[in-house]
């Protein structure tokens, strides 16, 4: 299980091929904690309740949810840097989708009384901030995943978690509804089961 496939064999998910809403999907099906079906791929199920049996992070419905929702993992020899590879490529198409909508978000204006409107305008155009730095480290961040550079990969996505949390912390400071949390729920698990599973390639 814990030989890496060759990177030539993974194809990664582009962004624009991975939907928000599989990933939002993934989360909502996690949080139902709902019991794990036989369908499940043979190698995926143990996979996930090495990792995330014992996370304070993700459980192991969240696991089997978001790397099901991606084709590879029904190979049958998938391995735990094929995991790896899968959760950060979810990682970048979410960071990629939310960025999108805090942009269309900032371009619709804000909500509720001026100083609410005001206030969620800023935790917004910091997340955007945020979420720049998240997109752009991720092609290095997924190559560092592919090419099995555990230092580089686990700085890279434990960036990425920190970043998305300050987020969703924003929010709760500034006493202001966050438009974004699902979103950051789930980078933030991502990117923390991408970093569990590089520990056993």
């Amino acid at each position: 299980m814990k030989t890496a496939m060759a990177a030539g064999t993974l194809t990664p998910t582009s962004s624009s091929s991975v939907s928000i809403a599989i990933l939002l999907s993934a989360l909502l099906v996690a949080g139902t904690h709902a019991e794990v079906t036989s369908d499940v791929p043979s190698t995926l199920l143990p996979a996930c309740k090495t990792v995330g049996g014992g996370s304070a992070f993700f459980d192991v419905e969240f696991c089997v949810a978001a790397l099901g929702s991606d084709g590879r993992s029904a190979n049958a020899g998938a391995s735990y840097h094929t995991y790896s590879v899968v959760a950060a490529d979810l990682l970048a198409a979410n960071a990629t989708a939310t960025a999108a909508k805090i942009s269309r978000l900032l371009r619709e204006g804000g909500v509720g009384g001026e100083d609410a409107a005001t206030a969620r305008r800023l935790r917004l155009r910091s997340c955007q901030a945020l979420y720049g730095g998240v997109v752009r480290a991720q092609p290095a961040c997924a190559a560092a995943v592919r090419a099995t550079r555990k230092g580089e990969a686990t700085a890279c996505l434990e960036r990425a978690a920190s970043a998305v949390r300050e987020c969703e912390d924003g929010f709760g400071k500034s006493k202001v509804a966050s438009p974004v949390t699902a979103e950051n729920d789930a980078g933030f698990k991502l990117a923390k089961l991408a970093v569990a599973l590089l520990r056993y390639v």
